[in-house]
């Protein structure tokens, strides 16, 4: 394979694992671009707190949480989650691609014995076709002291301690899982959706295609919305390597991300993230501007001025 992560390209050789970039480091996506390249949902929504109990799947927790806290049958949230624990535990990492089907790809699945302690993450909840569907990024501590993180599998994780929740349930939008045919996944993404009149704060729901820029696409949504401010709420996506507010760059790489939080004005936006990369290394902190989607980037933004 020749390959150099540092340079920002990479190409394959001989069926070798490769990262599809060209020689800007720009991703080569399998399929076209297609615009709009922001797919924006405006809606309201309302704050919720509440925990995932345990003896249930992620999945079935999420759903059992909503409905708890009065949003039986919601079909769009975004949630942060705080501490607790998994066990049985199955996640995925992302991965370098393996044939020209996708610039990226995920690892095999791990499946740590123990109860694995979590940490923190962020989850999208919605819909594949026409059932609850979740799409979930963190960080934790597995029983062997592992410090790990990446993409959890939904089904087959299951809540072992009490897990914390903020979430904002979404009236007036959902987000769905639909095939992409420019990267060939099926993501989810925002769409309209029936309001039921519980929304508390105008918000409004959110995907990211790949090579949009984070700060620049999060101010162009407030400035189109004739919004001054922003919080996210929530952000669960993939970047090509992360450029930090310290000085860090981690090479163009494929990672999974999520935003722990996030404030957005008309002039840029302030983000602290956790990811982590197709070697299993974790990276934390502030990002600085010009720091590209990889795949997909969901989020909600709620308003604040």
């Amino acid at each position: 394979m020749s390959q150099s992560l540092a340079s920002g390209a990479a190409t394959s050789s001989q069926g070798e694992p490769y990262l599809a970039l060209n020689e800007l480091g720009h991703v080569i996506q399998p399929g076209p671009a297609i615009a709009p390249r922001v797919l924006a949902c405006p809606a309201r929504a309302r704050r919720l707190e509440f925990e995932l109990r345990p003896g249930l799947s992620l999945l079935a927790a999420v759903a059992d949480g909503l409905a708890r806290a009065g949003e039986t049958g919601c079909r769009g949230a975004n949630l942060r989650l705080r501490g607790g624990g998994f066990g049985p535990f199955a996640y995925v990492i992302p991965s370098l691609a393996v044939s020209p089907a996708h610039a990226a790809y995920y690892s095999a699945t791990f499946t740590p014995a123990g109860e694995t302690r979590f940490e923190d993450g962020c989850l999208t909840f919605g819909t594949r076709d026409g059932k609850p569907w979740l799409h979930c990024h963190g960080l934790w501590n597995e029983a062997d002291g592992k410090l790990s993180g990446g993409h959890i599998l939904p089904d087959d994780a299951m809540i072992s301690t009490p897990i914390a929740v903020e979430a904002w349930a979404l009236d007036g939008a959902m987000f769905d899982t639909r095939h992409d045919p420019e990267t060939n996944f099926h993501l989810l993404g925002p769409v309209a959706d029936a309001a039921h009149g519980r929304g508390e704060v105008e918000a409004v729901a959110l995907r990211l295609k790949s090579g949009e820029d984070f700060a620049l696409s999060l101010a162009s949504v407030v400035c189109d919305l004739g919004w001054n401010a922003a919080r996210v709420v929530g952000g669960v996506g993939s970047v090509v390597g992360v450029r930090f507010a310290d000085g860090r760059i981690v090479s163009p790489r494929p990672t999974e991300i999520y935003i722990r939080s996030g404030d957005v004005t008309r002039d840029g936006a302030a983000l602290d993230i956790a990811l982590v990369d197709h070697l299993c290394e974790r990276f934390e902190g502030k990002l600085a501007a010009h720091n590209p989607v990889l795949m997909t980037m969901e989020l909600g933004l709620v308003r604040t001025a």
